[in-house]
């Protein structure tokens, strides 16, 4: 136990939280604590019955079952693959940065899960972490399923279709590589190779001045 304990304490702080509440969440809906029905994002219940959860349960949230357990794990696997990656690699030392991409992620994929009845969000706020990875680490070579090798790059779309024969649809992966693309190029590809506007900054309280950085602070303090 202490193994499992040190690797998941190894864990960057922000996946490390996203990564348990994706397993407590369907864990505590499959042992009936909670009714799931109270997980997904229902349309009606958010905007007229005020369930104002249902954003955040259902991004974390996955109905796990004979039929979708594999799903889930691979899905699982990813979110830690790729956002430790991202969060220690090119967030490194920026977390407030690395949250800021999340929530917007985040909220455009509840915009469009609200717009389209899309009931779980799990697998987009995982491919769009991965599509965003992908893009800031293009050339690099990259091994999946078989033994099968190429770019970083076209990554978010083999997964699509991997996700596709093992699930059965595209939407959720869809949905998460565009909104992924949103976030790359408002933040990286238009302001930077284009020489457009820069559209997205983290928020002050993220940010420069904000929980993240203190807490920097009174480390470097203690030490």
């Amino acid at each position: 136990m202490s193994d499992i304990g040190d690797w998941f304490r190894s864990i960057p702080a922000i996946t490390r939280y996203w990564f348990a509440a994706t397993v407590a969440v369907p864990l505590v809906g499959k042992l009936g604590l909670i009714s799931p029905a109270y997980f997904f994002l229902w349309p009606e219940a958010f905007l007229y019955r005020f369930q104002i959860w249902r954003p955040i349960t259902a991004t974390f949230y996955f109905p796990v079952g004979p039929g979708t357990g594999f799903l889930y794990l691979v899905n699982l696997y990813f979110l830690y693959q790729y956002s430790t990656r991202l969060e220690t690699g090119a967030f490194d030392g920026r977390p407030a940065d690395y949250l800021f991409m999340l929530l917007f992620n985040w909220i455009c994929i509840v915009i469009t899960g609200l717009a389209m009845d899309m009931q779980l969000l799990m697998i987009p706020l995982i491919m769009s972490v991965l599509y965003v990875w992908a893009q800031l680490n293009r050339d690099m070579i990259v091994s999946f399923w078989f033994g099968t090798r190429f770019k970083a790059c076209y990554l978010p779309w083999v997964i699509l279709g991997f996700n596709y024969i093992i699930g059965g649809s595209v939407i959720n992966e869809l949905i998460g590589n565009l909104v992924g693309h949103l976030y790359f190029f408002l933040m990286f590809r238009y302001p930077m190779d284009l020489g457009g506007r820069n559209f997205l900054s983290t928020p002050q309280f993220l940010g420069t001045q904000g929980i993240f950085d203190r807490r920097g602070e009174d480390a470097d303090t203690r030490r």
